[in-house]
This record gives C-alpha cells, structure tokens and sequence, in this order.
C-alpha cells in the first residue's frame, strides 16, 4: 500500500509538473499577446476595428496577474490583482516587487523611445495546480495510515482471540486429568498411607492445576491485588531449586518494600519463565542472579544469567510468537511473559544488556 501511495503520488507529480510546464507557456504568450495589444492601443493612427480587437484581448486575461509600469516604474494599470480601496497602493507595490524579483516582465516599446514594463506572475490556478500533486500524496498516505491501522487493529485482535481461545482450551484439557489425579492420589494414600512419593506427587498435582489457572487467567482479566513482589520471586525459586541441578547458584539481591498491584499466579509464571530460560541458558550450570529496586512508584527486576547470551539484533525479536533456539522449543514462553507484564500489569519487559558468551539481563518494571 505504501509502494502504492509512492507510485501514484509520483505518477500525478510527474503529469501535473508537465501540465505546468505547457500552461506557463501558454500564459506567457497571453501575457506577450497582452503587452503587444496594450503598445496597439496607444499606437497612432490605430482605427477603430483593431481597437475593438485589441481592447477584446485585454479583456479576455481574467487569470494572469499583470501590472504595466512607465519608466519611472509607476504603476499606470494593473490586472487580476485583489487590492482594497484603502491599501491599494501599498499592495499593488509589494506585488510589482515580487513579481520583479522573478525576472518575469515584457517591454512594450511605444516608439520614440518611450518603453513602458509589464510585469507578471504565475496565475493562482496554476499555484493551485503545482501544489495539487502534494495534497494528492498527502490524502493518499493519511490513507494508507488509516488501513495500515485498521489493519493492525484486526490483526491484533485476531491474535487475542486466538490466545484466548487457545488459553481456554488449554485450561479445559487439564481440568480433566487434574481432577483426576486428584481422586487417585487420595486413594492411594488411603489405601499407602506410608508409600514415599505422594506428598511430592500432590505437589506436582497441585502445579498442575496451577499451571492451569493461569491459563484459564490469560483468557480472562485478572484480579490484580498489592502483594510483595520478593515474595513471588522466592516461592518461584524453592519450586525451580528442587528441579534444577545444584550446581545452579541462586543469588537474591531483593530490596524491601516492594508491593506492587499484581496478580500472583501470573507474575509467578513471568518469573519461572524467565528463570527457565536462565538455566537452559547456562545449560544447567551457573549463576542467576534476581534483583528488586524501588524507585519512586516503579519496582525494577534484573534477572542476570551468565550463560550463552543475545546478539543485539535479536533483543526484540526473542518476544515474537515462534521464535525459540531450542529444538523441541514452541517460542511462546516470552511471548506469553511480555504479554502478563505489559497488557495485563501494564509494565514493561526488555532485554537490558546482553554479551554473547558471557551474560543476559531481562529487566520487568512494573
């Protein structure tokens, strides 16, 4: 659409510039065929036919602005040019120097070496007709602008509902089997109350139907309540410490004070992505760093890992839909992130800084 607009608007400028050119042409051999019937009319010995006809082609400019001038350049007659009664003088001077500084003038030579100057400017409508390109491109890209947001509009809401519909889905499935398990896990422990395991089974359970009311929250809008930010990053990490390897170091730099209005289960979600990442990051070895700081009515989180990193060129990229480096990857997990943190906590989540081989920071500022 935008090539399209650049095409017509260079179309139309090229044929309307041609269309000047041939109209000035035109206007100035009316205004030469003016001077010569001016110098005819003050001609002796001119009768009366070639008078009528000369004072009919003086007539007939109804368009160019013209002003004739003696040799002491008073004004002896002027054309299409609007001047009121009070400012006639002043005007019709500020328009002879105008149009003597665009060089566009014709003697008339009366004979006995008497001259008198006329001097002209380009019609309005021809102003009108060299501008007309520019409006035209003008009213072409508000245009454009107008569909390209119309149409990032419906774009975007057709990815909401397919999030939705997809979130909905994904909570429905899960209720199934979890209210399942449920059943199962308490028959088995009537039946075992000694068998290791089922405590830790519950708690898988449990995440489980957690991990389905976030699903069903993404569909849906979320209570957001004043809870302790530090807190939802420590219950995140005593979950992930038990599945991760223990050469993972957890280091905690969290400030106090840090109540934020938010909806617990996502944010949790939000931070065991990002924590997730860190960890395939490092492949299972290395250091995490998670940090809070208050400043004024903002909290920043850094999460720092020293593993693999981002090329710079990829920093916006990462929170695209589909795109992952792993291999058995969906690339929805930061998508999802930058979704919770920004539409429905109305943050922001950026990757800060990151060095190839060395270290990544995701930063949230809530």
């Amino acid at each position: 659409m935008l090539l399209g607009a650049i095409v017509i608007g260079s179309i139309s400028s090229l044929y309307t510039n041609h269309l000047v050119s041939e109209l000035k042409l035109e206007e100035k051999k009316k205004v030469e065929l003016w001077a010569e019937a001016t110098r005819q009319l003050v001609e002796p010995g001119t009768n009366d036919g070639t008078i009528g006809l000369t004072l009919e082609v003086l007539k007939n400019n109804t368009t160019v602005p013209v002003i004739i001038v003696d040799q002491n350049d008073s004004i002896l007659q002027h054309r299409n040019l609007k001047a009121s009664v009070r400012e006639s003088n002043r005007y019709l001077q500020q328009q002879l120097h105008q149009m003597k500084s665009t060089g566009k003038n014709i003697v008339i030579d009366l004979g006995d070496g008497e001259k008198q100057y006329l001097y002209y400017r380009t019609s309005t409508l021809l102003t009108k007709l060299q501008w007309f390109p520019i409006l035209q491109l003008l009213i072409v890209s508000i245009f454009v602008f107008i569909a390209y947001v119309g149409f990032s509009n419906a774009r975007k809401t057709e990815q909401n509902q397919v999030w939705v519909g997809m979130a909905k889905e994904t909570a429905h499935q899960l209720g199934t089997p979890i209210s399942s398990l449920y059943g199962w896990i308490e028959l088995l422990a009537l039946r075992n109350p000694q068998t290791e395991g089922i405590d830790e089974v519950k708690k898988d359970i449990q995440r489980l139907q957690n991990i389905a009311d976030r699903f069903s929250k993404i569909g849906s809008t979320p209570i957001l309540k004043h809870i302790s930010i530090n807190n939802i990053i420590e219950q995140s990490i005593r979950y992930l410490k038990l599945r991760t390897s223990d050469k993972v170091e957890y280091v905690l730099n969290l400030t106090e004070d840090t109540n934020v209005k938010v909806n617990a289960i996502l944010m949790e979600w939000v931070f065991e992505n990002l924590i997730k990442n860190a960890i395939d990051a490092i492949k299972g070895q290395g250091t995490i760093i998670i940090s809070t700081i208050k400043t004024g009515n903002k909290v920043t989180i850094d999460i720092t890992d020293n593993g693999k990193g981002i090329v710079k060129s990829n920093f916006k990229t990462v929170f695209e839909p589909g795109y992952t480096t792993k291999q058995r990857g969906w690339g929805l997990g930061l998508t999802l992130t930058k979704r919770i943190v920004e539409e429905y906590h109305k943050g922001k989540i950026i990757v800060k800084e990151s060095e190839p081989g060395k270290k990544t920071v995701f930063r949230i500022i809530l």
